[in-house]
């Protein structure tokens, strides 16, 4: 729930510039900047406002990358707040959609996920009167587009919200940059515009990152990421001799035929999930490839009778999956493979002590010095070898230890 008792300047300029003279012929607004900074409140928050005040009838879109994100970072808050302050809500869960009505004035506001570039159509045929989109630096283009080309009603106003990314992101070259020529207000924010947080706070997040990660998402700035893509792991921090006793059991698997396939056997103690071993087989290494059967027989050895979870594997694995549930021994539940929030995850579990590694998982300790990014592709990617180990290490910390980013509560509260 969304705690507000005040407004920063730059949150102040995001509430009122559709209606300031000196800003109300802009078609288009543009937020970015650091994580925590306050802006996706604010960009949520007056859009809502500005369609109550400007249309009756109206249809509009609340884009995120998921539905489920953009529920969870801003639609769900924005309703209870929004109905604490007077207006009036009906909320319809199966078309994820809600009703706004306020002084007789009525509007809809329809949720829409951009996960991909078959998104796109499922916003086509729609007319707007305005457009939302949250966490846009991770949004297919040809979505993007879309949506705009649907805002068509007199008076239409577009509102872009996002995290910095990679300097050759189409969105920073095409709009950040162009800001003036597409008649757009650009607004960097950074963790000094939320009120909410204390220096205590602030200070927590400046540790949790370091190198480009930190530029990114502590400054706010557009930058490359480059050489390791963990270079906070430490062998004498994070690699133990063997595992304490542990209460709970999960394995992770990264599944290969031709290329290497490698599970992590996970367990818990005190907080901190250990690896307590591993099973890697590469076919080139260790000469001929196995089968599905194989594997599997690898995996109980490595579960070693222990009561598991959770199998965690990567979903393109489909045949293996299967083999797993065949066997009806283990639930079996297909990994989140988001690439680029996992290894910040995961880079976060490392600086945080989340995670150890226990000495005998010698590959996973190997990929760790080896996992590069890959420099030549003017887009986030990491060199696609040396990776397997690090996936099921991401697909793990994916399940286990994702945290939602809006883990605070606000609330309006009288001044």
């Amino acid at each position: 729930m969304w705690r507000i008792e005040e407004f920063s300047a730059k949150q102040k300029e995001v509430l009122t510039w559709w209606a300031k003279d000196a800003t109300k012929n802009r078609c288009a607004i543009i937020c970015d900047g650091s994580v925590r900074s306050g802006k996706t409140f604010s960009m949520g928050l007056s859009f809502l406002l500005w369609a109550t005040a400007c249309f009756d009838g109206a249809d509009f879109a609340i884009c995120g990358k998921t539905i489920t994100s953009i529920k969870r970072n801003l639609a769900d808050g924005l309703v209870g707040f929004c109905r604490r302050g007077g207006f009036g809500i009906t909320q319809k869960a199966s078309a994820n959609s809600f009703t706004v009505t306020y002084r007789g004035r009525t509007n809809r506001f329809f949720l829409f996920g951009g996960k991909d570039e078959g998104s796109a159509a499922l916003i086509q045929g729609m007319t707007l009167g305005g457009v939302l989109l949250d966490e846009v630096a991770l949004m297919p283009r040809s979505f993007v587009e879309q949506a705009l080309a649907r805002c068509s009603l007199a008076g239409s106003k577009m509102w872009f919200n996002c995290n910095p990314d990679n300097p050759s992101h189409w969105f920073l070259r095409e709009w950040i940059k162009k800001a003036d020529e597409k008649n757009a207000l650009y607004l960097h924010f950074t963790m000094e515009d939320n009120p909410s947080l204390t220096d205590e706070v602030r200070r927590r997040y400046e540790k949790l990152y370091s190198g480009a990660f930190y530029r990114r998402f502590v400054l706010g700035e557009w930058t490359a990421l480059s050489g390791a893509v963990y270079p906070m792991f430490d062998e004498n921090k994070h690699v133990v001799p063997r595992a304490p006793d542990c209460g709970r059991f999960v394995v992770s698997c990264d599944y290969g035929t031709v290329n290497p396939s490698s599970f992590g056997l996970w367990g818990e103690s005190g907080g901190v999930w250990y690896r307590i071993d591993e099973y890697y087989y590469s076919s080139k290494r260790d000469g001929g490839m196995r089968t599905d059967e194989e594997h599997y027989e690898a995996l109980e050895r490595l579960c070693g009778g222990r009561s598991i979870e959770a199998v965690i594997v990567d979903p393109s694995a489909a045949s293996f999956i299967e083999c797993i549930r065949r066997h009806g021994k283990y639930p079996v539940i297909p990994a989140d493979n988001d690439v680029i929030g996992g290894i910040g995850r995961v880079a976060d579990a490392l600086k945080s002590d989340r995670i150890k590694i226990a000495a005998r998982c010698t590959d996973c300790i190997r990929e760790f010095g080896l996992y590069r990014w890959d420099e030549k592709g003017g887009r986030d990617s990491v060199v696609k070898e040396n990776d397997h180990a690090m996936d099921d290490l991401r697909y793990f910390v994916n399940r286990y230890l994702k945290q939602s980013a809006e883990d605070w509560y606000f609330e309006s509260v009288p001044r």
